[in-house]
């Protein structure tokens, strides 16, 4: 037994070696960066140790800014990406003609890059002097002036900045769900069916049920992948998010550590280690709940 369970280590040690060089030493280093006040990075020196740097990026203004955009686009993008993921799965699942095209179709955006998504939805939403945008024509025949979503009120480019984040993430989430959809076994639905249940109840008491798991892996994904946002924010309003008061938690990481003056590690380690604190929290959260009210076993 010891001679198996010292070959099964063997196997793992290449894995464990990779995640500890790569992962693990970066995560302390940055945790050490954080506590090293007044750090130089050409010079590799530092002047206290304490809580300064913590301090300073609590109380920065466009620290506070980029946490009250994030978790403006988490508490937005994450449940209506899932819950309109779901509800066009549960139509492609019950469509049998051209299905695999539809899917296709659907999974293109997630393939294609976040930079020329952005480009587009900018000739979308962006006025300029020739042309007010499609959106604007849109909601010109309801009536409604033109606005500039790009450069415009924070209310429209947090729209903008919501609405892109949602087109990009949806299609993965679609491919996911619509595999969960097909993998629930057909004799619950044929006796539900023989019972005289509604497609509704179906639904609810049936499906909901059995794609849970997948559920809260998607909402627990989402929640980690909007915290990191920062490509869909600059794809929209460019490098300069602090001007467009568009920044978010990592677009704030980036600022600090490459900066004018050659950066502030010290800084951009600290509001990375807080970043890390309240994704893992959340994940925590959404892990004891899930626990309770998701049925691992059906």
């Amino acid at each position: 037994m010891e001679r198996r369970t010292m070959k099964g280590w063997l196997y793992l040690l290449p894995a464990i070696l990779f995640l500890g060089l790569f992962l693990v030493y970066p995560l302390i280093d940055v945790f050490v960066y954080s506590f090293e006040e007044g750090y130089n990075f050409a010079s590799q020196t530092y002047h206290g140790v304490g809580g300064y740097n913590y301090a300073y990026v609590l109380r920065d203004p466009y620290f506070l800014q980029a946490v009250r955009n994030t978790f403006i686009l988490v508490v937005i993008t994450v449940p209506l990406s899932t819950g309109i993921a779901l509800l066009i799965s549960a139509g492609l699942s019950s469509i049998k003609p051209l299905r695999n095209l539809f899917q296709t179709i659907y999974f293109l955006p997630y393939v294609t890059n976040t930079l020329a998504v952005g480009l587009v939805f900018m000739i979308l939403f962006k006025k300029t002097p020739y042309t007010d945008g499609l959106a604007n024509l849109i909601l010109g025949w309801f009536g409604r002036g033109p606005i500039d979503f790009i450069d415009g009120p924070y209310a429209a480019k947090m729209f903008v900045l919501c609405l892109y984040t949602i087109w990009i993430v949806m299609p993965f989430k679609i491919l996911i769900l619509t595999s969960a959809l097909a993998s629930v076994n057909q004799s619950y639905y044929n006796a539900a069916k023989v019972d005289g249940t509604s497609r509704f109840r179906i639904f609810v008491r049936i499906t909901l049920p059995m794609i849970s798991p997948t559920l809260v892996y998607l909402v627990i994904t989402g929640f980690i992948g909007a915290f990191k946002a920062y490509s869909d924010a600059v794809a929209l309003f460019g490098t300069n998010l602090n001007a467009a008061e568009m920044n978010t938690i990592v677009g704030y990481v980036y600022d600090m550590l490459y900066g004018n003056s050659g950066g502030y590690p010290s800084y951009a380690s600290a509001a990375a280690i807080i970043l890390f604190a309240i994704v893992l929290t959340i994940t925590c959260i959404n892990l004891l709940v899930s626990r309770r009210y998701v049925n691992y076993n059906v």
